[in-house]
C-alpha cells in the first residue's frame, strides 16, 4: 500500500524539490565554502558551492549518457564526503532515486539492498570496500555499473566527471511527490526495510526545521558527525545546510573529533545525546581527578549558572548572582566552549532524549542542546525544541504542518500515554516492496503509527515514555521500558554499554560493558596491582560499577525496574559483531541469543 501524493503548489522561497535546494544556493553563494575535508595534518580543505555545482552538472551529464533515467536507482556505499552529495544531487537532477548504504556494513546486507532497490549504478568509496563487495553482488541482474570514488582511470568518478563536462544535460525538477531516496532502516530484527521518501518529504521537513531555527544563515558552519546514510543526518544537516548556504566540515573520525572541533570551529551541531554524554562524563571525571582549586572553581561556576537560571525562570535577577556567573563563565565555561571551537551557539540532538541534568549543564555552559524527535519514516523530524520554545525533558512541539496524536488505547492509564501517531507532509510513501508492513503502520486517514509511546502536555510538548515493541512485562505483570533504563545506566562513569532483559521473568538482569578508560582512571587512583587490562575483571571494580548503577537508578525508577543481577561482558556490542544497528541501537534478539546461557544462569537460584 504505497500512497500517491498530489503535487503541491511551488513556492519560490520554499522549493519543494532537492534539486532546487542546491541550484538556489549555487546561484546565491557560488564562492562560499560548501564542504571541508580533513587533511592528514588536521587542517581542512574547503570546496565552494560553485565547485560543487559544476561537479554535479558534470556527473549528471555522464549518468544521462549512460542511460540513467527517471525512476532508476543509484546506490552509494560511502561515508560522508563531498562526493556523496555530488552523486546524490546528480541522481536527483535526472529524477532518479538515491540509495545510500554504510561502509561499515556486512556484505550480505549490501546485496539485499542493491537487489531489493534494483540499483542500476553504484558508487563505492574505496578499493578495499569494493573488494569486500564484489563476492556479495555476483549475479545481480539489475546492477549494470560500479564506479570507484577514489581512483583514476575507467570506471571511476573522476572519469565520469571528465566525460560529463563535455556532454551537459539540464536538470529536471522532480515533483514533490516523486521518490527521492530509499533509506533502509537498520532493523533490529529481520531484513532492513526500504523507506520511500519523496522530495516533498525532505523539503517540507527542512523548511519546518528552518522555521524553528531562523537564526541559521549562510555564515554558519556545521561539523558533520552523523552519517548522511541516515535520514537525520541527511535532512537536518546536509539538505538544510545546503538550503541555507551554510558550510559543512566533515570530521575525520571519532578519534580526531577533538582536533576537528578546533579546526572547523562550528557554530551549530547536529548530533545525538551520546556525543554530549561522553563530553560531560569526561569533564566531570577530569574535575574529580584533579580536585583541589580547579574542582572548587568548577563547582563555583556551576552554582552561579544554576542560580542565574533559576532566577530567570521566575523572572528575577540579582547583581551578585550575575557577577558570580560572569566570573565562572570567564574562568571555566569559556574553556569548555573553546573545546568545541569557541563559536558553538547551539546543537540539535536526536535518536534519544537528553538526560535533563546533562542538558541543563550544557545550557549553563552556553551551548544549548535542543532535543528533537522523529524516525526514518517521517523524514525524520516530528517534534523539536528550539530557542524560542523549549522544555527540557521533552522532545519539543510538532513542527510546521505536522500533527501529533496520542492513541491512548495502546497506553498506560497511570502514565497518561499512548502510541504516537503522526500526520503531515513528512510521512513516508511506504516501505519498498513490503505492502503488508506498509499497511501495518500507515492508516487509512494518512496517519503513521510510530510504535513509540508518548504523552502531550497542555502546551503541546511531547514526552517519550517508551517503545511499544521493546516494552515487556515482568512476571509480576509490571511494565518495563528497557531503553530508558539503559540510557541512564550508560551515564554511570564506569559503564560504556548495557542491555536490560527480564521479559516474563521475576526480575531484570543487566548485561554490562565497562568503560576501559574509566576503569583505568579508577584503578590508578586506587593504585590497583597489575595492568589496566586486568582491572575490568576484578570483583571490587565490578562491585563499584554495580553500586554506581543501582545508586543512580534509585533516583528515578521503582525497585522492580532496577536489575537484580549484573552480568559483566568482556567485549562491547558492535556493528561488526552484529549486535548493533548502523544507528547504534541494540539488536536485542541477537544479543540475547549470543548470551542466552549467561542470562539463563542469572535466573537460577543462588547457592545457599
Amino acid at each position: 500500500m504505497v500512497r500517491e501524493r498530489a503535487d503541491s503548489s511551488f513556492e519560490p522561497d520554499r522549493p519543494d524539490n532537492l534539486v532546487a535546494f542546491l541550484e538556489g544556493t549555487v546561484r546565491r553563494f557560488p564562492g562560499r565554502p560548501a564542504f571541508g575535508v580533513r587533511r592528514e595534518d588536521g587542517t581542512y580543505r574547503w570546496m565552494t558551492f560553485g565547485e560543487i555545482g559544476k561537479r554535479v552538472d558534470a556527473l549528471r551529464g555522464a549518468l544521462a549518457g549512460l542511460g540513467l533515467k527517471r525512476g532508476d536507482a543509484v546506490g552509494i556505499i560511502a561515508n560522508n564526503r563531498p562526493e556523496w552529495a555530488i552523486a546524490a544531487f546528480a541522481a536527483y537532477g535526472l529524477g532518479a532515486r538515491f540509495v545510500p548504504m554504510y561502509e561499515a556494513e556486512i556484505p550480505r546486507t549490501w546485496r539485499y539492498i542493491v537487489e531489493d532497490a534494483s540499483v542500476r549504478m553504484l558508487f563505492v568509496s574505496r578499493p578495499d570496500v569494493l573488494e569486500r563487495l564484489n563476492p556479495a553482488i555476483e549475479g545481480l541482474p539489475s546492477l549494470e555499473r560500479i564506479f570507484l570514488i577514489e581512483g583514476e582511470g575507467p570506471d571511476t568518478l573522476a572519469d565520469l566527471e571528465r566525460k560529463g563536462a563535455d556532454t551537459p544535460v539540464a536538470a529536471v525538477h522532480p515533483a514533490p511527490g516523486e521518490t527521492a531516496a530509499l533509506i533502509y532502516t537498520s532493523g533490529t530484527t529481520g531484513d532492513p526495510k526500504g523507506v520511500l521518501l519523496t522530495h516533498g518529504n525532505f523539503t517540507s521537513n527542512s523548511h519546518a526545521g528552518r522555521m524553528m531555527f531562523p537564526m541559521l544563515t549562510e555564515e554558519d558552519v556545521c561539523l558533520s558527525i552523523l552519517p548522511w546514510a541516515h535520514s537525520y543526518g541527511q535532512t537536518a544537516e546536509l539538505y538544510t545546510m545546503i538550503q541555507v548556504g551554510a558550510s559543512i566540515g566533515i570530521m575525520g573520525s571519532v578519534n580526531t573529533l577533538q582536533g576537528d572541533f578546533r579546526a572547523v570551529r562550528p557554530t551549530f551541531l547536529i548530533a545525538v545525546p551520546r556525543v554530549f554524554n561522553r563530553i560531560y562524563d569526561g569533564i566531570i571525571a577530569r574535575m574529580n581527578r584533579e580536585g583541589g582549586v580547579k574542582k572548587k572553581l568548577f563547582s563555583f561556576a556551576l552554582d552561579g549558572a544554576k542560580e542565574k537560571r533559576r532566577m530567570e525562570e521566575t523572572g528575577k535577577s540579582s547583581f551578585l548572582t550575575n557577577l558570580k556567573w560572569r566570573i565562572g563563565d570567564r574562568l571555566v565555561f569559556r574553556k569548555i566552549r573553546e573545546a568545541f571551537g569557541g563559536r558553538l551557539r547551539g546543537a540539535l540532538s536526536g535518536s534519544a532524549v537528553m538526560n535533563p541534568e546533562i542538558a541543563r549543564f550544557f545550557f549553563d555552559v552556553g551551548v544549548p542542546v535542543y532535543d528533537c524527535y522523529g524516525l526514518t519514516e517521517t523524514s525524520p523530524a516530528v517534534t523539536m525544541n528550539s530557542p524560542a520554545s523549549f522544555r527540557l525533558g521533552t522532545v519539543g512541539r510538532a513542527i510546521d504542518r505536522v500533527k501529533v496524536v496520542i492513541d491512548e488505547s495502546l497506553g498506560d492509564p497511570s502514565l497518561g500515554d499512548g502510541e504516537i501517531v503522526v500526520y503531515g507532509p513528512n510521512v513516508m510513501m511506504g516501505y519498498h516492496n513490503k505492502p503488508e508492513e506498509t499497511k501495518a503502520v500507515l492508516m487509512e486517514d494518512g496517519g503513521l503509527r510510530t510504535g513509540d509511546r508518548g504523552r502531550l502536555d497542555s502546551n503541546g510538548f511531547l514526552s517519550i515514555t517508551g517503545r511499544i515493541k521493546e516494552q515487556y512485562k515482568l512476571e509480576n505483570g509490571k511494565f518495563v521500558f528497557p531503553t530508558a533504563l539503559e540510557e541512564d545506566i550508560r551515564l554511570v562513569p564506569l559503564v560504556e554499554n548495557a542491555m536490560v532483559y527480564g521479559e516474563n521473568r521475576p526480575y531484570n538482569v543487566c548485561l554490562v560493558v565497562l568503560d576501559p578508560a574509566a576503569v583505568e582512571a579508577w584503578g590508578r587512583e586506587r593504585k590497583l596491582p597489575g595492568s589496566p587490562d586486568e582491572w575490568a575483571g576484578r570483583a571490587d571494580v565490578r562491585e563499584e560499577a554495580t553500586r554506581q548503577i543501582v545508586e543512580s537508578l534509585r533516583k528515578k525508577y521503582g525497585g522492580y525496574e532496577i536489575p537484580a543481577r549484573f552480568l559483566f561482558l568482556g567485549e562491547n556490542f558492535s556493528l561488526e559483531g552484529g549486535t548493533l544497528t548502523q544507528t547504534l541501537k541494540l539488536k536485542r534478539n541477537v544479543v540475547f541469543e549470543h548470551y542466552r546461557d549467561l542470562i539463563e544462569r542469572a535466573y537460577e537460584p543462588k547457592d545457599t
